[in-house]
């Protein structure tokens, strides 16, 4: 393995703590031995298109530095390749390290792990799924969390994370079952109601809501959680209990694995790692060790 690792950066995560990790990271890895370059585009496309560029170029590692969004945009770069990928967590989620094991909000700890992995040559092969060309390693989501999501993207007052809060209560006040068609692996494609549909990869979304709880990330299979129809009483009953991971035991949570699932439901968007991929109908498919990962 070449010693050149690239730091892929985001300098804006978690209010600039992006920016101020990449320095205790990149210090570890220099202080293990390691040569290293750090990128930083000018916007999400520019960033994706000089992160692939390093891949190609043969770099040891590629190290990304920042939350769940900048994990995703890495995902783009090294999935399917024999390049690791390193995470230096210091997001606001952070739900795909912590899926994984890794030091979430603690960069030297983090640098400190990846340059040891490096050394030692230790990578776990890590499950992605997979909506088109688009990979994925935590949680694809539809229904009543991604209107959340639209609402409140297309939200300007008030900011922050606040905007969501309110988005949410809209939503409420607006909640409606959801005509869906779903099928799973080679089965029949079936009709059902439900408030939301998510597709887990990894367990978690939102910054530790276990939405899947049991999914394992390297079991070549996805745990999808279909919410029913709920009153808005019902629902704030439930969603209390996804951070404790024991809402499958709700009457209107099921739970099915499956490698491959297709979705489709009017008006409905997909957000996979909290990133918009677009509108339904999607198929998402299971890539058994897409990844290998530092760790």
């Amino acid at each position: 393995m070449t010693s050149d690792i690239t730091l892929f950066v985001n300098p804006t995560a978690g209010r600039g703590r992006g920016a101020r990790a990449a320095q205790p990271a990149a210090h570890a890895l220099r202080e293990a031995g390691f040569t290293v370059r750090t990128v930083v585009g000018e916007d999400a496309t520019d960033a994706l298109v000089r992160a692939r560029e390093a891949v190609a170029a043969g770099t040891g590692a590629l190290v990304a530095v920042g939350g769940d969004g900048m994990v995703s945009l890495a995902l783009q770069a090294v999935a399917g390749t024999d390049t690791p990928l390193g995470v230096i967590a210091v997001g606001t989620g952070n739900d795909f390290a912590r899926a994984t094991g890794l030091p979430v909000r603690d960069p030297a700890a983090a640098g400190r792990a990846v340059a040891d992995a490096l050394q030692d040559g230790r990578t776990r092969a890590v499950d992605l799924g997979k909506v088109g060309d688009r990979w994925f390693g935590t949680v694809l989501a539809s229904g009543f969390d991604s209107r959340v999501n639209d609402r409140g993207n297309r939200m300007r007052w008030p900011t922050g994370r606040f905007r969501y809060d309110v988005a949410m209560l809209a939503e409420l006040a607006a909640l409606r079952p959801i005509p869906y068609r779903i099928r799973f692996d080679d089965g029949p494609e079936r009709e059902i109601e439900a408030t939301l549909i998510a597709v887990g990869n990894g367990s978690s979304y939102g910054g530790g809501m276990r939405i899947c709880t049991d999914a394992v990330l390297d079991d070549g299979l996805f745990d999808i959680t279909v919410v029913g129809p709920c009153s808005r009483t019902t629902l704030l009953t439930v969603f209390p209990r996804v951070y404790r991971g024991t809402h499958p035991s709700h009457p209107k949570v099921t739970v099915h694995r499956a490698a491959r699932v297709r979705l489709a439901a009017a008006d409905v968007t997909g957000y996979a790692d909290g990133e918009r991929i677009g509108p339904l109908p999607m198929t998402a498919v299971t890539v058994p060790g897409a990844l290998r990962l530092l760790v």
